[in-house]
């Protein structure tokens, strides 16, 4: 659906590129929210939630360089890299690579697997927009849980 109707101005192959597009925007702020775990920021005050956005981005961002880079010498585009898949391979790597083997070999093993988490093209799914997560039916803890224990004996 769309309220641009004028369908020589805005043919409809264009619409489609465009929504593609925005389909690989809204995998990418999936990303961050669900494999970073930015969906729920817990910091309580606006200064320090300002800082927990930015070290999320600050972990993204070489996650992200990391599989541009293993993108190009795999000659694949970077959005057929898993973002998941990238981190947990970093994730495995950084204890090795300053201890066993020489650094650029290391860096070089390194990119060559992350370009071997490959996804599947699917431009044209439909993914229904419902949350998953459930809330659970307990109350939130809103005092030390040792004031909670003293209302229980």
């Amino acid at each position: 659906m769309t309220t641009l109707l004028d369908a020589e101005l805005y043919p409809r192959e264009e619409i489609g590129d465009l929504y593609r597009l925005r389909w690989q925007a809204e995998l990418y702020l999936r990303s961050l929210k669900v494999v970073l775990q930015m969906d729920h920021l817990r910091c309580k005050t606006p200064q320090r939630v300002r800082n927990e956005f930015w070290m999320h981005l600050l972990g993204y961002n070489p996650i992200r360089q990391m599989m541009a880079t293993a993108a190009l010498e795999a000659e694949i585009c970077p959005w057929q890299i898993s973002f998941k898949g990238a981190l947990q391979t970093v994730c495995q790597f950084l204890p090795l690579l300053g201890s066993c083997m020489p650094l650029a070999a290391g860096c070089q093993a390194l990119l060559t697997c992350i370009a071997t988490h490959a996804v599947a093209d699917r431009p044209d799914r439909y993914e229904p927009r419902l949350v998953k997560r459930r809330p659970k039916p307990y109350k939130h803890l809103r005092e030390p849980r040792a004031n909670y224990k003293k209302l229980i004996q």
